[in-house]
């Protein structure tokens, strides 16, 4: 009997991306990263990546791609986020795909996706199609090759959806076990009721299609899944091991397949050294032969379907109810609020319905005079979104207008594609899987109707979006505070708007504190600045300029005069508005001189006023990225006054506030407080330069531990893995500079004394890099013994002596790749 082993991992987070600035900005719950893509893959996209498998001394003999021994999918839309922001872990995902092509027979380990997670039951045949084109051709761009398998968004299907993935060459999917209706052997008459989860999950099935084509299922085993997700399986990866091998049947007329899936941020974020657990339950598996590791490509190449099956229509893996949970309140909810209903997800839905069905008639209308196949080039619109070059759009013109096009014609046709992907991201599923509709995911869609409906109110008119807001007011939320959808989608989607005026703003205001040459990125806008004249004297400053803005995405533009004013502290304002007459610019330049020389800011405010009376704005305009940032360079001027005052008070008291400790005595809060100021103060600014004293530090955290005050280990730790990182880099990418290596080391050594966890995955990574070269054991004598005590502190293996792994491996969640250098 051929005894075969998969794990599908879903690897997906939802477009958090603001959809006027391409980019996602700060997320303060993300803590002390800066958005929660950035935590989610230090905590789990990464350390899959580069996975570690311990001996029975937690040393690292090995680290391994979990992603090439097992399938994966990403969602598209996370995949071009991990492209630009973790290129390491982007590049690991592609060649994990190629190398489990080599070992699986040709059969790579990535699926596709649709697009951007919508449920795809419920959307119409046109919306299923151009979710499952845009994310067949975003993997074939990113994989090189074409799927042959497509994860289906929380395993939601019906027949039409699986006629369409069909019909564009999807050979096979995975669904759940109560998916599964009733089955046959493949030429028999009679078929069995397997409604529930009674189906056979270790074998491929066949389904036959309405037009006569057929695809290929897989019933994930959904035991195995739920103790994997929900019931602590990952805490040890021999039991995992145990667990997995256990699953095969005495049955020996057929290979069996032992495959689970769950969400891939199992594997590290839900349950933390979940990757571990899976590295070394598959590396157990594989070294002792209990079964054969393989994908879903592979296995039905070797088995194809010997049984028929039919399925439940519009069913899904989470939600008993079907599809409901998307469209109804049929009380499959998160449950951290039992008592909130979620009457709000039918109304949201039928919203975005009308919008969609209003926005599809205006594109097809306004669009279809230049590009008459309308659809078909939203559908290869996907390559433009890809790539946004110069070329790749002249190609897109050449592949679908009717003639060349002009600049105005190029432009508006994009604001209408645009139109229609923001139509089809307003659909992403979690904007209905929680359990309130001012959360965060359904915010998030909101805003994405909200650019919907500005783009189509320049074909259209203003009329639409008071029509759209009506609609919304029939959402009910769950805390009176918000009232209904209406109230959200003014409270925090129209103040969100951008347009070039509003960028204009902020390009204006970040003039007076950033150093901007003629040609500046601003998001996902390029400024070309015709003009720009800076005043100072004593605490004032003030810019006035010329620009031009252009859209990176419609190429939309515009050109505008502007001027900025800093009074000091929180206090700045600006003025934008179309370009001025010559002599009006010149009048406002020298005006604006002779105001700032004589400090008269009510001078400065009057000048903004007439020359720019209907557009002004403060600091409160700036984008939250930029805000934060300039924030702080006012806030440092007027903290580092207060630090001095504060430093100068705490040197003085220091004596007395020794002698309350020799007693025992709490410090006063006063006292207290100053103390807890200078220290973190202190810190902060140690941790800022390139060289710090690790005697310095050291005694700083003392210092702190004898007063008794709370330090932000989170974030000191985080810089301390940065800096360690940086020096690390230095250290091992130039072998034979046996310095550097014990700088690392002294560092380590710090870092066991403190009392803050840092993550040592990458440090570890490039000591294995290097270790697995010839100049780990060839080099000079001295930086060999040095790197070797490295690797102690790093807790990896001797790079000449690779051990067995234990029979009894530690739990997962007593090894920490955060503690793997402080045990």
């Amino acid at each position: 009997m051929e005894r075969y082993v998969c794990v599908h991992g879903h690897f997906y987070q939802p477009p958090r991306e603001n959809p006027w600035l391409e980019t996602i900005e700060q997320q303060d719950s993300a803590y002390p990263y800066h958005d929660w893509n950035e935590r989610i893959t230090a905590e789990c996209f990464a350390p899959n990546a580069a996975c570690r498998i311990l001996d029975r001394e937690d040393r690292i003999v090995k680290i391994v791609n979990n992603y090439a021994r097992m399938s994966f999918n990403f969602g598209p839309t996370l995949l071009s986020w991990l492209e630009v922001f973790a290129p390491e872990v982007y590049e690991a995902i592609l060649a994990a795909d190629l190398a489990s092509r080599e070992n699986y027979s040709g059969h790579g380990a990535a699926l596709a996706q649709a697009y951007n997670h919508i449920i795809l039951p419920l959307a119409t045949r046109r919306q299923k199609e151009l979710q499952i084109v845009w994310g067949i051709r975003d993997f074939e761009k990113r994989f090189g090759r074409p799927p042959e398998g497509f994860w289906l968004p929380e395993t939601a299907v019906d027949s039409e959806t699986l006629e369409l993935l069909s019909q564009h060459g999807i050979r096979f999917t995975i669904l759940s076990p109560h998916q599964a209706r009733r089955l046959r052997r493949l030429g028999e008459k009679d078929w069995e009721d397997v409604d529930g989860t009674r189906i056979e999950t270790r074998r491929s099935y066949r389904l036959e299609l309405p037009s006569g084509g057929t695809i290929a299922l897989f019933f994930y085993d959904g035991p195995i899944s739920r103790a994997v997700a929900f019931e602590n399986l990952l805490h040890n990866g021999e039991d995992f091991a145990a667990r997995l091998a256990s699953a095969f049947s005495e049955r020996k007329d057929e290979a069996q397949l032992v495959h689970l899936a769950t969400d891939g941020e199992t594997y590290g974020h839900h349950h933390r050294f979940g990757d571990m657990a899976l590295a070394f339950a598959l590396e157990r598996l594989e070294r002792e032969q209990l079964a054969r590791l393989t994908n879903y490509g592979e296995f039905l190449e070797k088995h194809p379907p010997a049984w028929e099956v039919e399925i439940v229509e519009n069913s899904s893996w989470s939600c008993v109810h079907g599809i409901e949970r998307w469209r109804s309140d049929c009380g499959c909810r998160s449950g951290f609020r039992p008592d909130w209903h979620q009457r709000w997800r039918a109304p949201l839905r039928r919203s975005l319905d009308w919008l969609r069905e209003y926005v599809d008639e205006l594109f097809e209308e306004a669009a279809a005079p230049l590009l008459p196949a309308t659809w078909e080039a939203l559908q290869d619109y996907i390559q433009v979104i890809l790539d946004r070059s110069e070329a790749s759009l002249d190609a897109f013109w050449d592949r679908h207008a009717v003639h060349s096009l002009t600049r105005e014609q190029r432009s508006r046709l994009l604001e209408l594609l645009e139109m229609q992907r923001f139509a089809a991201l307003m659909y992403t599923s979690c904007g209905w899987f929680f359990d309130e509709v001012s959360g965060l995911e359904s915010s998030q869609i909101l805003q994405y109707a909200g650019r919907v409906v500005q783009l189509a109110s320049k074909f259209s008119g203003s009329a639409l979006e008071e029509s759209f807001k009506s609609r919304l007011a029939e959402i009910p939320s769950n805390l009176p505070e918000h009232g209904d959808g209406r109230r959200i989608y003014e409270k925090w989607v129209q103040p969100a708007q951008v347009d070039l005026l509003r960028v204009g703003a902020h390009f204006t205001l970040s003039s007076l504190f950033e150093n901007y040459g003629e040609s500046n990125r601003v998001f996902c806008y390029d400024v070309e600045v015709q003009d720009l004249k800076t005043f100072q004297a004593d605490g004032a400053r003030a810019a006035v300029g010329r620009a031009e803005i252009i859209s990176r995405v419609t190429f939309e533009s515009s050109r505008f005069s502007f001027a900025s004013v800093h009074f000091g502290d929180h206090n700045v304002s600006g003025g934008v508005g179309p370009t001025l007459e010559e002599s009006s610019f010149h009048e406002l330049c020298s005006s604006m001189g002779e105001l700032v020389g004589r400090i008269d800011l009510a001078g400065m405010v009057g000048l903004l006023d007439r020359h720019f009376p209907e557009h002004q704005y403060s600091l409160d305009s700036l984008f939250r990225d930029e805000q934060t940032k300039i924030v702080q360079i006012i806030l440092d001027s007027v903290v580092s006054e207060l630090e001095a005052s504060m430093l100068s008070l705490y040197r003085q008291k220091t004596p007395l506030m020794r002698y309350l400790e020799s007693l025992g005595l709490p410090l006063p809060r006063p006292l207290a407080l100053t103390a807890q100021l200078v220290v973190d103060t202190e810190l902060r600014k140690l941790m800022h330069q390139p060289d710090f004293s690790p005697d310095q530090l050291l005694r700083l955290v003392h210092e702190a531990e004898a007063r008794r005050i709370t330090l932000d280990s989170e974030g000191l730790g985080y810089d301390l893995q940065r800096h360690l990182e940086r020096i690390a880099e230095q250290a091992l990418s130039q072998p034979a500079d046996l310095v550097s290596l014990d700088r690392v080391e002294t560092m380590l050594d710090l870092i066991s004394q403190l009392p803050v966890q840092v993550d040592l995955w990458r440090v570890q990574n490039l000591y294995w890099r290097v270790s697995q070269g010839s100049f780990a054991q060839s080099g000079d004598a001295a930086w060999r013994e040095g790197f070797r005590g490295l690797g102690a502190k790093l807790r990896v293996g001797p790079p000449d002596s690779r051990p067995e792994l234990p029979s009894q491996p530690a739990l997962a969640s007593e090894v920490s790749r955060s503690d793997l250098a402080n045990q």
